[in-house]
């Protein structure tokens, strides 16, 4: 199977810093796979996502994309003032045009069918968000990407959110490549986890990513609850995901983890 994006020994610093942000990273996202990237804050998580898009250089190694690859960004933050007058159906059309009838359907399928008239400022959080998602699938992407996209959402909301990113994938065979910080729910809805702490700490299936050492280094009581909230509400399995290089270095991410506690 051709990987949509493949890195390998993929090493990344800002500002000619010395200590790079990410260092010797392997990494493969496969057609119509979930692949969800967890770490602390500082952890280069989001960096790691810039890096595969293209938007920032490597130091060492190399990012190989699958030629024409159509991507749908929904990014960490999108700030919109919300006095501005500007309905859903302008927003979808920024910046190319889009007919009204793929405006209804993106709206349809991401579960805010008839909002195209409703001003952008009057959505609540989860509202945007969904519309944000439905404007990265106009261009029928074959990866979505999805940067932190419940930042500010409930836990209801949160937990609708990967429901819907599931009932997406399962529509359209999208991959979906997400950075997550909330680990109680997205577990649920990834087909394979990789740990990162500047480096990849252990990757597999949730289930294995939960038990592994340096997963629970990282998370405490956290790592804990995902691992039973996986048990508990997981429906479905993913045996047939291979492990791909399912090696763990616990003690180093908890050193630096708690290393940059200390100093925080």
């Amino acid at each position: 199977m051709n990987a949509l994006i493949r890195a390998a020994d993929l090493s990344v610093s800002h500002g000619g810093a010395d200590l790079p942000v990410l260092r010797h990273v392997d990494f493969r996202i496969d057609p119509a796979e979930i692949v969800t990237v967890v770490g602390p804050n500082g952890s280069g998580k989001s960096t790691l996502v810039r890096a595969l898009l293209g938007h920032v250089a490597a130091q060492t190694g190399r990012v190989d994309r699958l030629p024409g690859l159509r991507i749908g960004y929904v990014p960490q933050r999108v700030h919109i003032d919300r006095a501005m007058p500007m309905t859903v159906r302008r927003f979808l059309s920024l910046p190319v045009r889009v007919s009204d009838a793929d405006a209804r359907a993106v709206l349809e399928r991401t579960g805010v069918p008839g909002l195209e008239g409703r001003q952008i400022g009057a959505l609540s959080g989860g509202q945007f968000q969904r519309v944000l998602l439905a404007r990265a699938l106009l261009n029928d992407p074959q990866l979505l990407v999805l940067d932190e996209p419940t930042q500010g959402l409930d836990q209801p909301g949160i937990v609708a959110f990967y429901q819907l990113i599931e009932e997406v994938r399962a529509q359209t065979g999208v991959a979906v490549l997400m950075v997550s910080h909330d680990l109680l729910v997205v577990m649920r809805a990834s087909d394979r986890v990789v740990c990162l702490n500047g480096h990849v700490c252990c990757e597999g299936t949730p289930q294995a990513v939960s038990a592994a050492p340096a997963y629970r280094a990282l998370f405490g009581m956290d790592a804990q609850g995902t691992l039973a909230l996986y048990r508990h509400h997981h429906d479905h399995d993913h045996d047939h995901v291979v492990e791909a290089g399912h090696h763990v270095h616990g003690p180093d991410c908890a050193h630096e983890h708690h290393h940059r506690d200390h100093h925080a």
